[in-house]
């Protein structure tokens, strides 16, 4: 994700990367150029160094309010993709973000078409005794499930306004995957998978998927560029690409 953020900023007229943070000091060539830029192990030592406007983090989930806690009292705005959040976390840095008046956008998808996928399935929701989420990804992804898998069934429940009806041997049976407020969640790992998810509702005699297929990085890209033009003017946390959206 680090690699296609880089080349998505440095094709976005406006936008300028100063500076990587990773595990290693050094320097990162950029790719199709012969400039290279400082590469940190330390974030402090890349915000003492260089003029930042926005830090974008796709990260891990202990290293994002560490991160937090660094640069929004230097003013400087914070777009992440991480997931596997508490919701602790999350208040310490809306709370932050608040005290100093910096924008923050975090967002479990960055892609607009998993975005209308959730607010597809919150649509349904209404309509729908049963469903479940069945979500694959890459064998690298650390958390399970996904962060998109939890943020649809949240938005699935904001919207029907009642519970689901689960069968009853989902709730104590692993093999029928997390039981999430009687959604049960299937989560599947594995090599030659980047990210797929399905919501299948279920009613006598019918049934109705919404899936969406991430066939390349790239399309996590206009939602990146889009909360990095958009949290310059923010004062405030912002979660979920669909506020963007208006959705």
């Amino acid at each position: 994700m680090g690699q296609t953020v880089i080349g998505a900023v440095l094709r976005e007229p406006g936008l300028e990367i100063v500076a990587c943070i990773d595990k290693k000091n050094g320097n990162i060539k950029l790719p199709d150029s012969t400039v290279e830029v400082p590469l940190y192990d330390d974030i402090n030592r890349a915000t003492d160094a260089h003029p930042i406007d926005v830090v974008v983090d796709f990260s891990l989930a202990e290293a994002l309010l560490p991160l937090a806690r660094c640069v929004l009292p230097r003013g400087i705005r914070l777009v992440s993709g991480t997931t596997g959040l508490s919701d602790e976390a999350l208040r310490e840095i809306d709370e932050i973000a608040q005290k100093h008046a910096i924008g923050v956008i975090i967002a479990s998808n960055f892609s607009v078409g998993s975005i209308v996928m959730m607010h597809l399935a919150g649509i349904a929701s209404e309509f729908f005794d049963t469903a479940e989420i069945i979500e694959r990804h890459h064998d690298k992804k650390a958390d399970a499930p996904s962060g998109t898998a939890l943020t649809t069934a949240r938005g699935m429940l904001k919207n029907r306004k009642k519970p689901f009806i689960c069968p009853k041997d989902a709730s104590d049976n692993h093999s029928r995957g997390l039981n999430y407020e009687q959604i049960p969640i299937h989560s599947i790992r594995l090599p030659g998978i980047l990210a797929r998810q399905e919501v299948v509702f279920g009613a006598p005699g019918q049934t109705l998927s919404i899936f969406h297929d991430a066939i390349s990085r790239d399309c996590y890209m206009p939602g990146v560029i889009m909360a990095v033009h958009r949290v310059v003017g923010l004062k405030e946390m912002v979660f979920g690409l669909d506020k963007l959206l208006s959705l």
